[in-house]
């Protein structure tokens, strides 16, 4: 019996991993993890003294007794345990990336697919290579179809996750100008997202494809059309769409074959359509009902600084600060120019990981926004500074002397758009918004 083989057993017995020694599951697994500032073999002892069942470590000095399980490495063998489990699963795994919306859309289908299936999904964004090997070893014997997130910023990545989690299914949302720095350009981006149909189409997969954007199409051109389930706005698709509103939450009308649907959402953004069509389109090939489809999506609300609208006493806030590229703030940008709101003031962050493209296209975003009716403009960060002489505005180098301003400035009667990349630290100028 091999190490692995040795490891599941043990696991089948004790089905929870812990990877953090300061919040142990009872009776779990730990597994000792390295960072670049931690080595979690020194906190074996104290996730048993905790509570853990079992210890896998991989330095010899720290095993003690036969709790502790020694191994060649740990993230490895972490990640050879979740394939093992995996492959023993006799339900639909459906793989999501994409350079913008793959959580949102992610929580949509999960949404969609729970009307009928018992359905687990990646929780939060744990979509890297320690969070795709932890949703895997969190399916049960009762879950009846997983939603896998992958999230990448280098060549590669995708294709190691989807080595791990074997999907039937796949769906990249988008792709757009993000981890440039990484990826290596936009063609670098297309390349590394569409790891994921190269995967499916070598096992003999499907995957459901945006019929609207032209480069899913290109990367996908290679493709069988049996393999291929597509929605979008034209009436060739399987499962056809409408936007019917935005003012500010979108309402959508849909078709696919003799099944029809329509409805009111709690979601903004126009780009959002597209995320909300995919998980319609997902229902429709799974046999969810049109009323259930409904009912997931509407009862839907934006979470966790996506797309949020936050009511506060004196104002109103769109916080999508969660994450920012050049394509999502694009969006983000033009939607908030197209909403009902005659006092708007724009807020935003220093977009991260661009690498040499950093300059030109934070440049781009500000001849963008000389474009956008806007009654005030906050810049926070370096990046936006370079250029806050070239547009009417008050510049911050960061979020927490931005929050001070607004705070002092008591707004009232006005709609804020918030957004930056997570380094920006952006939620902060909407915790200081009365």
């Amino acid at each position: 019996m091999s190490t692995i083989q040795k490891l599941y057993s043990i696991f089948r017995k004790h089905p929870a991993i812990s990877t953090d020694s300061r919040n142990i599951s009872q009776g779990s697994i730990f597994f000792s993890l390295k960072g670049p500032s931690f080595n979690g073999n020194e906190f074996a002892e104290s996730a048993l003294e905790k509570g853990a069942a079992f210890a896998v470590i991989d330095q010899e000095e720290f095993k003690k007794d036969e709790r502790f399980i020694l191994v060649g490495d740990c993230l490895k063998t972490l990640q050879h345990l979740a394939l093992h489990h995996r492959r023993t699963l006799k339900i639909p795994v459906l793989a999501i990336t994409g350079s913008n919306g793959k959580t949102t859309t992610k929580e949509l289908v999960k949404s969609v697919l729970a009307e009928k299936f018992r359905t687990l999904a990646t929780k939060g964004n744990l979509n890297n290579h320690i969070g795709v090997p932890l949703t895997i070893l969190s399916i049960g014997d009762d879950t009846e179809f997983a939603v896998i997130e992958m999230g990448a910023n280098h060549q590669k990545e995708i294709e190691s996750y989807c080595l791990i989690a074997e999907p039937d299914y796949g769906l990249i949302t988008n792709v757009g100008k993000a981890h440039l720095e990484g990826f290596g350009g936009f063609e670098g981006v297309k390349k590394g997202k569409g790891e994921l149909y190269r995967w499916i189409h070598e096992s003999g997969k499907m995957i459901f494809r945006n019929e609207n954007n032209s480069h899913l199409k290109e990367m996908s051109s290679y493709m069988s059309k049996e393999k291929i389930y597509g929605y979008g706005t034209d009436s060739s698709c399987s499962t056809q769409g409408k936007l019917t509103g935005i003012q500010p939450f979108l309402s959508i009308e849909w078709k696919c074959g003799d099944q029809r649907g329509k409805f009111d959402s709690q979601i903004i953004g126009e780009y959002n359509f597209e995320n909300i069509l995919a998980a319609i389109a997902i229902g429709n090939y799974f046999g969810v009902e049109p009323d259930q489809i409904k009912h997931a999506i509407a009862s839907y609300s934006p979470d966790n600084s996506r797309s949020q609208i936050i009511r506060k006493e004196k104002n109103t806030i769109i916080l999508d600060a969660y994450n920012a590229n050049p394509t999502s703030m694009e969006a983000a940008l033009k939607n908030f120019e197209s909403l009902d709101s005659a006092q708007k003031v724009i807020c935003i962050g220093d977009m991260a990981e661009l690498g040499e493209d950093s300059e030109r296209e934070h440049e781009k975003i500000i001849q963008l926004l000389k474009k956008i009716r806007h009654e005030l403009l906050l810049l926070v960060g370096p990046q936006f500074g370079n250029f806050k002489n070239q547009i009417d505005c008050v510049h911050f180098q960061d979020s927490t002397s931005a929050a001070q301003w607004l705070k002092d400035q008591a707004l009232h009667g006005k709609t804020f758009l918030i957004k930056g990349s997570r380094s920006s630290k952006m939620e902060l100028l909407a915790s200081a918004i009365d």
